[in-house]
């Protein structure tokens, strides 16, 4: 079975994929690190990816983002995907980052997603997390890293 990290350089991205390597090494299991990169420059700014104004470059955030978790966990495999517009008119890009990574989680059969997370699972939940929609999906468990240390 794989273990899914979905990576996105925040600090609780990177406690989840410490966390998963630990139960990784416990269960034997491997460890896919998910970045889903889309082609909404806005998203990549308010995630601190790239500053405002500054030129966004998709794959130069896949580079870093590799890197990084390589730096984390030299096992993990690392993999980036680039969601298309979602053909649904009210789909967020949110959505399609959700979509993406249910995608890959059901692509790899995923056993335990681990979600960095400070507010997934909360009775209210802000449209800016995946860890809340991922949470609700009964086809894998699903762990929520809500502290780094």
């Amino acid at each position: 079975m794989t273990l899914l990290v979905p990576f996105d350089g925040s600090a609780l991205a990177e406690a989840a994929l410490r966390r998963a390597r630990e139960f990784a090494d416990y269960r034997d299991e491997a460890v896919v690190a998910l970045t889903v990169v889309p082609e909404d420059e806005s998203f990549a700014t308010d995630r601190g990816w790239i500053e405002p104004g500054e030129p966004y470059d998709p794959e130069a955030i896949c580079t870093e983002f590799e890197l990084r978790v390589g730096e984390i966990d030299a096992d993990a495999t690392f993999r980036c995907e680039h969601p298309p517009p979602s053909e649904h008119p009210t789909a967020t890009t949110i959505d399609n980052v959700t979509q993406t990574i249910r995608s890959v989680a059901a692509e790899l059969d995923v056993s335990i997603i681990f979600v960095g997370s400070e507010n997934a699972g909360r009775v209210s939940m802000p449209v800016t997390s995946v860890g809340g929609p991922l949470s609700t999906d009964a086809k894998y468990d699903v762990h929520i890293v809500r502290r780094t240390e």
